[in-house]
């Protein structure tokens, strides 16, 4: 899911800085009708970007609290493995701490 909403706001963001150039050439002639245009598309596309940009930070405290309930979950349901890797984590960190 986070990949997707990151995917979005690229695009949307991409989409921004393309309807703004395009805003800056349309402006460089007489094209009344034109530059209205890409006005409003620029406005959209800055719309729908402040939206999922608004909207992130739920996805991401979503995704956060399922990854540690899944962690809380494997912890319990493999107490001695989790041990092992942090007995082990903890080992290497010692060792990279000693040769400093």
């Amino acid at each position: 899911m986070d990949a997707i909403l990151t995917q979005k706001i690229k695009q949307d963001l991409e989409t921004i800085v393309d309807d703004a150039e395009e805003l800056l050439k349309a402006t460089a002639g007489p094209a009344t009708e034109r530059i209205e245009k890409v006005r409003a598309r620029a406005q959209e596309s800055l719309r729908a970007a402040r939206q999922r940009l608004a909207e992130a930070p739920a996805v991401v405290d979503e995704n956060v609290r399922a990854t540690a309930g899944s962690i809380d979950d494997q912890v319990h349901d493999h107490p001695y493995t989790a041990a092992g890797i942090a007995a082990g984590i903890g080992l290497l960190v010692g060792l990279l701490i000693g040769r400093g």
